[in-house]
């Protein structure tokens, strides 16, 4: 079964200051396209380098995630760390992921430049930074969904099967 990991990074979500409302966000907008089930692992997480990069590599190496999905930390602010810290731990990067996510996303918000979203891949796991606003992360999501069951094809990972891509 493919597996799906959501990561939500932040500082207040992971300290129980903030309920987290990105990782569900996203869990729901997968509930609505997926066609089959697929295992999920979810983690909420702090801000910064380690945390991050740590995560991304347990799940990618020892979890076996075939698909990460993260929110947050992808603004300019100083703890936003989460694309330095995915490139670390990634053999190729896919930046046509965050072009196509900040075009989509500037229909609706004029703040979308400020966003630094992308995508990579470490072994046979695509990892793709979305924003940290659930009304955001269905535009993200829907912009470049169609991309992924062929990408997950492409680096030999699980793969899945979507019933439209209306979001």
């Amino acid at each position: 079964m493919t597996r799906i990991a959501i990561v939500t990074i932040s500082d207040r979500a992971s300290r129980g200051e903030y309920e987290d409302l990105g990782g569900p966000a996203i869990e729901s907008w997968l509930g609505r396209v997926l066609a089959e089930p697929c295992d999920f692992v979810r983690r909420i997480i702090p801000d910064g380098l380690e945390s991050v990069r740590d995560v991304l590599v347990e799940l990618c190496d020892q979890a076996g995630a075939d698909l990460i999905l993260t929110t947050g930390g992808t603004g300019p602010s100083p703890r936003d760390l989460t694309p330095e810290a995915m490139r670390q731990v990634i053999t190729k990067e896919l930046p046509g992921f965050g072009e196509l996510m900040r075009q989509a996303s500037l229909q609706h918000v004029r703040t979308a430049i400020l966003s630094r979203q992308t995508a990579g891949v470490r072994g046979r796991s695509l990892i793709i930074n979305l924003p940290g606003k659930p009304s955001s992360i269905d535009v993200c999501l829907s912009a470049v969904f169609p991309a992924v069951p062929y990408c997950l094809e492409l680096i030999g990972a699980g793969s899945i099967v979507v019933n439209s891509f209306s979001g």
